[in-house]
Formats: C-alpha cells, sequence, structure tokens
C-alpha cells in the first residue's frame, strides 16, 4: 500500500540532519512519496524501515516484459481503475494463436498475415504483439512449430502447453526470445521451476480467485517473479467479473498476490463474436488478449479500440504544428487551416487527399484541441492563426493571399482577415465537404 508523506516521516530518523540533500526530514518524506527520490539517500534507516518503504514503493501492479528486442511488450504496472483518474500505462498486448496441428505452409501464410498487421492512424503506428504457439499434436511437432514461428517473426512468443517436456524443449529452442509460458496444468511447481531456469515470464492459471492467489504466493516463495494470472474459460461476463475484481484487490485492497496482469484466451469460431469478446477484455482491464482469427478486420478493430483507451485523457494526441504540403503542392495551391488535434488533422488530410487536389494544410497549435473546442478555450483565435502563418513563412510557399477556415468557426472570418491580411473563405463545417469545396473552387 502506498504511503502518504506523513506516514513516511513517521518512519524516519527525524534528525533533520540534512544529509539526504533537503533541509528536513519532512521536505525528504513528502519527495519520497512522490518517488521523486531515493530511499538509500537516507543513511540513518533501519532495516525494517527500509523494508517497509520498499514494499510500499513498488507498484501495485507488477510490470512484465515478453520478447527481446524490437518485439518486445510491457504488460502491467499499471495505478488505477479508470483511465480519467490518470491513465493507464501499458496497453494490452494483443496476439495470434498458432496451432501446432497445421501445416508449415499453413503455419507461413497464417504468419506473413499476422507480420501484415501494421496501421497507421492518426500518425500512430498500430500493431500486434504477440504470437501464442498452441499444442494440438504431439510433443515434437509443438517444439518444431516454435522453431518455425521464431524464425518468421520478430513478435513476443507465448508458448501453450500443458507437456512440462514440451516447454522445456521449447524454451532450450528459443529462449533467447524470452517467451511467455503458458499452461493449464496444475503442477504449477515443475512448470514454475521451468520459468524461472530460463528466466520467463509465466501464466498461473485458476478459475477461483482464491486458489489463484494461493498458486502465485507459492510460485513467489519459488523464486519467481514475472507472472501473468489466467482465470481459465468462462463466459465473458464471468471473465470480467474476474478481472476487475484482480484489478480492484491489487489497487483497492493491496493484495500483492493478484498485483500482476491479467491474460484472456479468446477462441470463438464465429469471428464478430471473438472480436467482440477481445475487445470487452481490451476494455476491462486484460494485460494480453489472445485470438485464433486472423482477419485484417478484426485486428485493425480491436489495434484501433486499444489505441483509443490507452490514450493518455490529459494530453490529447497531437501533431506538429506547421505547414503541411498534400500532394504536388505548389504557388498557386489552397491553403486550409486546422487544428494540431491529430484526429482532426488525420480527418481533414484523407479529405483533402480525396479531392486529388495539391493542397497545404496550416496545422496550428492549439495544444491537441478540435477544431470548436480550441476555439471556445481560445486557442484557436485570429491571432493564433496569424502567428501561425508567420512562423511556417507561409508567403513564400503560395503566391496567393487566401485562406481557408472551417465552418465552424466562419464567425471569426472578419476579424482573420484584419489581424492576417489574407483573403478569408470560410469552407464547409464537416470535413466531408471538403473534396467538392475544393473542386469547385478551382473551377
Amino acid at each position: 500500500m502506498a504511503l502518504s508523506g506523513l506516514d513516511i516521516y513517521k518512519l524516519l530518523p527525524k534528525t533533520n540532519c540534512k544529509e539526504c540533500g533537503f533541509a528536513t526530514c519532512l521536505a525528504f518524506a513528502m519527495q519520497l512519496a512522490k518517488k521523486a527520490v531515493a530511499i538509500d539517500k537516507c543513511p540513518f534507516l533501519s532495516e525494517a524501515t527500509r523494508k517497509i518503504l520498499e514494499e510500499s514503493s513498488l507498484p501495485p501492479i507488477r510490470l512484465v516484459s515478453i520478447g527481446t528486442g524490437e518485439g518486445k511488450v510491457d504488460i502491467g504496472n499499471e495505478t488505477v481503475l479508470f483511465r480519467h483518474e490518470e491513465k493507464f500505462h501499458h496497453p494490452c498486448a494483443i496476439g495470434v494463436i498458432i496451432e501446432d496441428n497445421l501445416s508449415d505452409k499453413e503455419i507461413g501464410d497464417k504468419l506473413a498475415v499476422i507480420n501484415s498487421f501494421k496501421f497507421e492512424r492518426v500518425g500512430q503506428s498500430l500493431n500486434v504483439n504477440l504470437v501464442g504457439i498452441k499444442q494440438n499434436d504431439q510433443k515434437d511437432r509443438f517444439v518444431e512449430v516454435c522453431g518455425l514461428v521464431a524464425k518468421q517473426t520478430s513478435l513476443g512468443l507465448v508458448l501453450m502447453s500443458s507437456d512440462t517436456e514440451a516447454q522445456r524443449q521449447a524454451l532450450s529452442l528459443v529462449q533467447g526470445r524470452k517467451p511467455l509460458i503458458y499452461s493449464t496444468a496444475e503442477n504449477t511447481d515443475e512448470f514454475v521451476k521451468l520459468a524461472v531456469q530460463f528466466g520467463c515470464g509465466l501464466v498461473i492459471s485458476s478459475t477461483d480467485l482464491g486458489k489463484l492467489s494461493e498458486r502465485t504466493k507459492a510460485a513467489v516463495a519459488l523464486g519467481l517473479n514475472d507472472i501473468v494470472l489466467d482465470t481459465g474459460k468462462k463466459d465473458i461476463a464471468a471473465k470480467i467479473w474476474d478481472f476487475t475484481q484482480i484489478r480492484r484487490q491489487a489497487l483497492k485492497k493491496s493484495n500483492r498476490s493478484l498485483g500482476y496482469p491479467t491474460i484472456a484466451v479468446i477462441e470463438q469460431e464465429d469471428s464478430f463474436v471473438e472480436a467482440i469478446e477481445a475487445a470487452s477484455c481490451i476494455s476491462k482491464y486484460a494485460g494480453i488478449v489472445l485470438i485464433k482469427g486472423s482477419h485484417p478486420w478484426e485486428a485493425l478493430s480491436l489495434l484501433t479500440l486499444r489505441q483509443n483507451i490507452y490514450t493518455d485523457p490529459q494530453k490529447p494526441l497531437q501533431i506538429e504544428p506547421k505547414l503541411y504540403p498534400v500532394g504536388a503542392a505548389n504557388t498557386d495551391s489552397p491553403v486550409l487551416v486546422t487544428t494540431n488535434f491529430s484526429l482532426t488533422y488525420y480527418t481533414v488530410l484523407g479529405e483533402v487527399e480525396a479531392s486529388k487536389i495539391p493542397s497545404y494544410i496550416v496545422s496550428v497549435d492549439t495544444e491537441g484541441m478540435s477544431v470548436l473546442t480550441a476555439w471556445a478555450a481560445e486557442k484557436f483565435t485570429p491571432d493564433k492563426i496569424t502567428s501561425s502563418i508567420d512562423k511556417c513563412d507561409l508567403r513564400q510557399a503560395v503566391s496567393h493571399k487566401r485562406l481557408i477556415i472551417p465552418g465552424y468557426v466562419a464567425v471569426m472570418s472578419g476579424e482573420l482577415e484584419d489581424k492576417s491580411g489574407w483573403q478569408v473563405l470560410v469552407g464547409p463545417k464537416e470535413a466531408a465537404g471538403i473534396p467538392a469545396f475544393l473542386k469547385n473552387l478551382k473551377q
């Protein structure tokens, strides 16, 4: 449980010796509470106090890493139940399951599709993170497929087998990739030893949260730290309930035995049902979601949802405020003015590209606010726009002096003309009207 500054102060020697670099022990305690300074700065802490402070400084949900290099993904380390309280830190890892009873060609084809799941949305690159390899066949085939997959993708690996010897051989083959071990077997201790030996994370599973807690305690006692929790096969309502309770226990009850990220394995024949269940788990606290389907539409919808949920609500996505040419823009090209909110800019960009008319877009620094929000907050004003076109040296880019502003802020057109000295044209209210507007403008 996180201690307040006063709680920490009560544990300190209260000598005000200043050796920590602060004038008083109280000032040092306040910085400790904010995690702005290390406890080692105080030379007079007793071992008992040090242990208490170290435990209180641990994150309520442990950070677990899977994979290496470009394929590395971090999950956990969350601090709040609701995004608006602060933000969610590590996006849910999304992966696709490959079964070992597929032929080598089928596996290669499916991996090629999975590797191609790379999309760009509002300036951010979206991609899946993991490949789960599930044992349905004999041990040797599972190990062979693990090696085959490891050679054809840089994504993180989840080894899904309840056979300890199959896992051991597979781990020996791909241990440099730091995979996650997934097993639903009852002999948890054997898998814990494997995970400790190979330095990997382990999924610990039980349909009962009480037993799950006991198993994590036993695993920690054996030296395992990187744990992911699974509550077994349940309907989606029960799964969401489990994930919510685990999150509450970790954050509100300081239950260290449940303070780990969770995993949901969703295997539905109906891809639409699978996508809906996966979306539900992403929305409610899953650290990892593995799906069976490998349809681009399914991946894109889940990645888009994840991006929306894990965007910092206090810091909107924004682009660099500057002049952007679209197509083969020249000195006669029209100039559109918008904000630097990513969603707004890329929506306008898409419609300008659809018009096939080379243009310029001036992105005004509105601190990531959309047009109407920025206008209401006085971040999208004639003065701001005038300053932006001066900074981007628009006069050197075009030979005319015409600006197109969004229709929703038509009220500022007169003042903007006075401030900037440019002719102001009022564009459409909705971005969808931009292609027709630009085409009519050229006639």
